[in-house]
């Protein structure tokens, strides 16, 4: 299905963004081109370092035929091992050079490999639309990239590191014992293709069952995580034996997948003890079987005895790696089929920076619906004058967070134009776009950082005075003075640290800094107080001077101040007019301002 859709519709991508593969294979050897040459130097001295290891045994066997052949004196025994030894010293030096100089690649490229993937997937996720994000969960993303970097290196690792030793050792010998008899290398071939194959299959049949018990294991932690956040409430409702009875049933299913993946491990063990055992006792007893009728040397038993052995240490718990290389590899391809997906919304070939210098907003014949069947905008039309304060009210769903949300061109229309100073906003780069436009959500968002550095995201190039300013202007200087740190003080996870109305008042501090010709506010007063929120809201109509405003309410006395209010219903604007205007009507706005009940609107609006 995933090759069929991407056959029929052009894969879009953001301009600015990373060209990253959307297939697994793709994507790791993407990010091995960036380091090459590290790689390659990496494959040759692992090779190098698993030669020098294999060929340790021959070493020892021309060793022992030396001292075979010699005459029985200390002079010609010397003088007989003399390059045998030689070569014995040679490798073994080898072995550690080759292997460490391998592990000091390994240790100095992988962060960086890593860091690389983590900062590719980033960028290339920061380009996705509100409809994507709005979609997952922010912490399954970050997830995502995280386990998608280390799976990326720890595949690599495992084929240079793992894989390529133990064919290197199994090839290597089979060579080694084929000088010494055929029969020995074909029975060791043998043994090495019937081991790797039946490795690889109890592999896949273990997958399941570690997959299984891995589920297990985080739906515990899950559960734990979520209790302890919610300890106040299950103090409150005095349900702290329930919570524990909730984690034993856990537990106890945790229990059962753990031990069918624990099980099965063991057969998997049982399997590699035979092996390794019919092995050492194979070579063995054949060897001293060749050597006692002569067809084979002293020196060629002790090579074959323990060749046998080295080939038992390079292949031990090859299954286990097979399994890990399967889950990192698993790793990788949900991180690639989670995030390297189309872009929905990107810039035109030709996207302007344009500048807003008016703030003029013409919606021409707009169509615009969610999904098929969900149909929001049907041949909108509406214009919005320079400098002009708007209004929009409405029950809830009908169309003004919509309205709001193709202005910000979070969505495109299915047709028709929104015009900002007579440029379709499709037209123009969203960094310029968003640049230039300044949102007051309902419920904002800070970041884990200190309250200076989130006022001045409105502006990064803004003074610690202005930034002062900024927030006295939205009264929020006083609670932040009476703060430990003060201006330094961080606002914990998406500002948990601050009170609704706090978070609030720091988010239109963050606006005023910012100071973009137009002007969005989404319910920006409705977690303040009504002392505070008369007194931010003179500030705000300070800050609204020389701006288009479009102000989302459903206090709907917030707003009757303004130059315009705009009346939605199910997508069509019915009421257009001031206040006074539109309460002289008698229709719509007339009604909502009549149902209101202590300055809002009802339930359902």
């Amino acid at each position: 299905m995933r090759k069929k859709a991407s056959q029929s519709k052009p894969f879009k991508r953001a301009t600015d963004a990373p060209n990253l593969p959307a297939t697994p294979f793709r994507f790791i050897c993407y990010f091995v081109s960036y380091f090459r040459w590290w790689y390659v130097a990496m494959v040759i001295l692992e090779a190098l370092h698993a030669i020098c290891g294999i060929m340790l045994p021959y070493a020892i066997g021309e060793i022992m035929r030396g001292v075979t052949r010699s005459t029985g004196d200390s002079r010609s025994i010397l003088e007989a091992v003399s390059q045998p030894l030689m070569l014995f010293a040679a490798l073994s030096i080898g072995e550690v050079l080759f292997g460490r100089s391998s592990g000091l690649c390994h240790t100095i490229l992988h962060p960086l490999h890593r860091q690389h993937v983590t900062k590719s997937l980033y960028a290339y996720l920061q380009y996705h639309s509100h409809r994507y994000l709005s979609s997952s969960f922010a912490g399954a993303l970050a997830h995502r990239i995280t386990e998608t970097s280390m799976g990326v290196t720890q595949t690599l690792a495992m084929l240079i590191n793992e894989f390529m030793p133990v064919v290197i050792v199994f090839g290597v010998s089979t060579v080694l014992l084929s000088h010494a008899h055929q029969g020995l290398a074909i029975f060791v071939g043998i043994w090495a293709v019937v081991f790797i194959s039946i490795s690889f299959w109890l592999a896949t049949r273990c997958r399941p069952y570690a997959r299984q018990a891995a589920a297990a294991r985080s739906k515990t932690a899950g559960i734990i995580v979520d209790s302890v956040t919610n300890l106040s409430s299950v103090r409150l409702f005095a349900r702290l034996g329930f919570e524990r009875r909730y984690l034993n049933e856990q537990l106890a299913q945790e229990l059962r997948d753990v031990r069918k993946s624990n099980w099965y491990s063991e057969r998997v063990r049982w399997f590699q003890f035979i092996s390794a055992a019919v092995l050492k006792i194979g070579t063995l007893y054949y060897s001293l079987s060749l050597w006692s009728s002569g067809q084979i040397a002293v020196a060629d038993f002790v090579m074959a005895t323990s060749l046998s052995l080295l080939i038992i240490s390079e292949a031990r718990n090859l299954s286990r790696r097979f399994l890990e290389f399967f889950e990192h590899i698993g790793n990788v391809a949900n991180g690639v089929f989670t995030i390297v997906q189309p872009h929905e919304l990107i810039d035109r070939d030709r996207a302007i920076a344009h500048s807003i210098t008016k703030g003029r907003i013409e919606f021409r014949r707009v169509h615009f619906s969610y999904s098929a069947g969900k149909k929001v905008f049907e041949n909108l039309s509406v214009t919005i004058q320079p400098g002009q304060r708007v209004g929009l009210v409405g029950f809830s769903g009908s169309g003004k967070s919509s309205f709001v949300n193709l202005i910000l061109r979070l969505f495109d229309p299915q047709s028709g134009q929104i015009l900002i100073d007579g440029v379709d906003v499709r037209d123009m780069t969203q960094d310029a776009l968003h640049a230039q436009i300044s949102l007051i959500p309902q419920d904002p968002s800070l970041f884990h950082r200190t309250l200076l550095e989130n006022i001045r995201y409105g502006r990064l190039d803004a003074t610690d005075e202005e930034v002062i300013e900024a927030a006295s202007k939205a009264y929020a200087h006083d609670f932040i003075a009476q703060m430990r740190e003060g201006y330094d003080s961080l606002v914990g996870e998406r500002g948990v640290k601050l009170s609704g109305g706090q978070r609030q008042r720091i988010a239109i501090a963050r606006v005023i800094l910012k100071n973009a010709p137009i002007l969005i506010l989404d319910e920006a007063t409705s977690s303040l107080d009504s002392i505070t929120e008369k007194a931010i809201q003179d500030t705000l109509d300070l800050a609204m001077n020389g701006k288009t405003v479009i102000v989302v309410a459903h206090r709907l006395s917030t707003i009757a101040h303004l130059d315009r209010i705009l009346v939605f219903d199910q997508g069509r604007i019915v009421e257009d007019g001031t206040h006074t205007k539109l309460l002289a009507l008698g229709g719509a706005y007339h009604r909502l301002w009549r149902m209101q009940a202590g300055g809002f609107l009802p339930v359902g609006a």
